[in-house]
């Protein structure tokens, strides 16, 4: 049964993983994949598959993306947000799980060069201009310390299903 098929609501669940270095996070270049190419993300993420926990799939996604091993007791949450881009479809609500590992085994190295341009360290106070907004969010609560376990992005004020104000999300200030 689908949630199509009961006309329930559905959310896309995917995890999002930072390996840091000091207060450095290593990003990836996206490159073709047709979704944010061009744009400096996460090192590691991906969805999360049925039946797989955010913590194993955080954990799937940095060996498969970076070619590392994170042990799970060396992965720290940071928040779940939820997101829209401020339409009702379902594929643009997200559930998402975000993770930073400071300790690892291997080299991070680009796993999937087909979707992949670059790795770069870079610091928290200086990230790059092209990164999606929801990400930069994350990541400038985290360099602020003031990161909350529950976040959202996109959402108006009334946290409705409605247009946000397209300037805040370019901006990442949505709430």
């Amino acid at each position: 049964m689908t949630a199509a098929s009961t006309g329930r609501f559905a959310v896309i669940p995917a995890v999002y993983v930072y390996l840091r270095r000091g207060d450095d996070v290593l990003l990836q270049l996206r490159a073709g994949t047709g979704y944010m190419d061009g744009m400096w993300a996460a090192g590691a993420a991906g969805h999360i598959e049925p039946g797989e926990t955010a913590r194993a799939a955080a954990l799937r996604e940095a060996g498969e993306e970076l070619g590392v091993a994170v042990d799970a007791g060396a992965l720290t949450p940071l928040t779940v947000m939820q997101r829209t881009d401020g339409t009702t479809a379902a594929i643009e609500q997200r559930a998402d799980w975000f993770f930073t590992a400071s300790e690892w085994t291997g080299t991070p190295s680009i796993r999937e060069p087909g979707k992949c341009a670059g790795l770069t360290w870079f610091a928290l106070d200086a990230l790059p201009a092209a990164m999606p907004a929801y990400e930069r969010q994350v990541l400038n609560g985290l360099a602020a310390g003031s990161l909350p376990l529950f976040s959202d992005f996109g959402f108006t004020a009334d946290a409705g299903i409605h247009p946000a104000d397209a300037s805040a999300l370019e901006k990442g200030t949505a709430r």
